[in-house]
């Protein structure tokens, strides 16, 4: 589809500049990051491969050096289309559309000290890290750190509280090799990141009709909702603020998603107000309520550590149970009435009758003989029940570390096809907000099926391109299909044949390639003119983050607006000249940033990452003000939260200085 791309020149054998970006990786978010960091913010970048399995194969399109040097290409083309615009487009920089040999390429199986040395990492400003193996990221981490102290390090791990260890080792490390290095800079010196937990709840989201997206400051919830047009001619409503205007086929079952080749009739984000006057029929996403979020509360148990009663035992077990119970009961009662004993002593009489341990009722009344018969009954009644309930529960304990099978009646549910590092983010997601999720996995030893197990998710074992898979899953009864696999082609011959079963199934797919998306959507709009397709990008949601924390900065969370992300962080204004000096009317900038709130905390008793929540003990109020007046004029010392798109903080936290070439 891309056609043959030509192999990159040689390159040389070290880096030429000093103050660069690096980026090693194997897998697509290591190229999207690249044309994150050299077209969005303009830095010199140098991109560390694999190498081709067979050098004496011509080189795919769509693999390896191939399919980066492709990617490159395009998003090459379209700055010079758009005639430079953006951060990276301003003056003194000369060489952003310089074309792909902007982006230094270089081919290692492994991130060694040699290679590190060629790429430059002992002067570069920043490395990432985000090979698929979390083993691999923390052995590079390692080296890095020891060649060079000073080094900005963003590490993809999939591991949280490994993650977090490292962290805080790595930074010690720098800690002592630098003794005089800024406690500033030494903060965001070791990020440690996941593009799963990135990207889990937008995928997440798509499943979900109306989502909010919760976005969280020091204790704060920002929910971003996403309102329909109301009709008529009208706007939606604008809640606090409007964050971004909905394509105008957004909410057309057979319309596709805009993305930035979109153009008007595509998604606008941070629209001003006579954009948002202009666009009637159109849906918005709106900051729709600030709320105190408390102390976080535990982690949702994945699993329980007993086996539930229901579980254990079949619901027709425990009807009849309960109908032997009732009827005990009842006898009971009838033989206090009939005898006149006391309560207690006809309940134990009845249940010795029941259990055959009483004697014959020979010359008692007539009352208490047919009592005794009928307890007699309820007994033989009790043998098969307790036969019964020993049998389920040993079934129910053998089969305890077993795949749960989808439930006869099940419907209304979400099919998840993949069970890997994405596909068990998205799992947990789903069973946090409560939806009933049926998953579908080919490997047996694959990452989710723990999960699913603990979390006692129906899975079913196959290759969905086999027939009878899918409808194991029950796709005929299901709300929703989320095709994750890692293939693009699985995904999307999984959705044909879904929609075969269920032509007005709503399907998410995980797809790479933007213009193989857009092919994609054609054929299922033609297809299926009433049904909604939507598809994501894991490489795509998750870039962003790790490019600004390339450059030193954490963002509070970005929302995904179709195909569009929108970003929140936490900016200082001071050296800032598009906010310090400005009233907050003054510093907005239509489809680039908006200030939402001001940290009027004191700079000395302020949080250094505002995404990080409170500690349950501290009595210190949050210092973030929303209500801001239009007229307050920005003051150096002040910290805003803003809302921004891709080109807009990149163009707030582009480095002032350039890079100067070795000497």
């Amino acid at each position: 589809m891309l056609g043959h791309v030509p192999p990159f020149p040689q390159q040389p054998q070290r880096s030429p500049f000093s103050g660069h970006m690096v980026v090693c990786g194997d897998d697509a978010l290591a190229q999207r990051l690249a044309v994150e960091l050299r077209y969005v913010y303009g830095e010199r970048v140098t991109l560390v491969l694999p190498p081709r399995h067979d050098a004496r194969r011509p080189e795919l399109p769509l693999t390896g050096r191939g399919r980066a040097a492709a990617l490159f290409g395009r998003m090459s083309q379209a700055m010079n289309r758009n005639g430079g615009n953006g951060a990276a487009g301003g003056p003194g920089d000369g060489d952003t559309n310089a074309g792909v040999e902007a982006v230094r390429i270089l081919e290692a199986p492994e991130p060694s000290d040699e290679i590190f040395e060629e790429a430059g990492v002992e002067s570069a400003a920043a490395l990432a890290l985000v090979y698929d193996d979390d083993e691999r990221n923390i052995r590079a981490a390692l080296t890095a750190r020891r060649l060079n102290p000073r080094v900005r390090l963003v590490i993809r791990l999939y591991n949280r509280k490994l993650g977090q260890h490292l962290e805080t080792l790595l930074d010690q490390a720098a800690a002592v090799s630098a003794p005089g290095l800024d406690p500033a800079a030494l903060d965001a010196s070791t990020t440690v990141l996941s593009d799963a937990d990135t990207a889990a709840p937008a995928l997440a989201a798509t499943a979900l009709t109306g989502s909010s997206k919760v976005i969280q400051a020091e204790g704060l919830l920002l929910r971003a909702a996403e309102r329909t047009p109301p009709g008529d001619g009208r706007i939606a409503d604008p809640g606090l603020c409007t964050l971004a205007l909905l394509s105008s086929t957004t909410h057309d079952p057979a319309g596709t998603e805009g993305s930035d080749s979109s153009g008007d009739e595509g998604p606008q984000l941070l629209p001003d107000e006579s954009q948002v006057a202009a666009a009637t029929g159109r849906g918005t996403v709106v900051l729709e309520a600030v709320s105190q979020s408390g102390p976080a509360g535990p982690p949702p148990r994945m699993g329980g550590r007993g086996a539930p009663l229901g579980q254990v035992f079949s619901r027709r077990l425990r009807w009849s149970a309960l109908g032997v119970g009732l009827a005990v009961v009842g006898l009971a009662v009838a033989s206090w009435l009939t005898t006149g004993d006391h309560p207690a002593h006809a309940a134990y009489l009845t249940l010795l009758d029941l259990f055959a341990m009483g004697d014959p009722a020979i010359g008692d009344p007539t009352a208490r003989q047919i009592l005794q018969l009928l307890s007699g009954v309820a007994g033989l009644m009790l043998l098969p029940l307790l036969v019964a309930a020993v049998l389920e529960a040993f079934g129910s304990l053998r089969t305890a570390s077993s795949l749960r099978r989808p439930p006869r009646g099940l419907s209304g549910h979400v099919v998840l096809l993949g069970l890997g590092k994405i596909g068990t983010r998205v799992l947990v997601r789903l069973r946090e907000l409560g939806i009933p999720v049926v998953c579908v996995e080919d490997d047996p030893d694959a990452r989710g099926i723990a999960v699913a197990r603990r979390l006692h998710v129906p899975v079913v074992l196959g290759d969905v391109t086999q027939e009878g898979v899918l409808e194991a899953a029950k796709i005929q009864r299901a709300r929703a299909l989320l095709a994750l696999t890692s293939v693009d082609t699985t995904n999307l011959e999984a959705a044909l044949y879904a929609r075969s079963v269920k032509p007005d199934l709503r399907v998410s797919l995980r797809l790479f390639d933007d213009e193989f998306a857009t092919a994609v959507y054609r054929t299922l709009r033609t297809a299926h003119p009433q049904a909604l397709t939507r598809s994501r990008s894991v490489s795509h949601l998750a870039a962003p983050s790790f490019a600004v924390a390339m450059m030193g900065r954490q963002i509070l969370g970005a929302i995904p607006v179709e195909r569009k992300v929108m970003l929140f962080a936490a900016v200082e204004v001071a050296g800032h000249p598009q906010l310090e000096g400005r009233t907050v009317e003054q510093a907005f900038r239509a489809g680039a940033w908006r200030v939402l709130a001001l940290d009027a905390t004191p700079p000395e008793d302020r949080r250094p990452d505002l995404a990080v929540p409170a500690p349950a003990s501290t009595d210190r109020p949050s210092g973030l003000v929303w209500d801001l007046h239009p007229g307050y004029v920005l003051r150096p010392q002040d910290r805003v939260v803003i809302a921004a798109t891709r080109r807009g903080l990149a163009e707030l936290l582009r480095r002032r200085s350039t890079m100067v070439p070795r000497p």
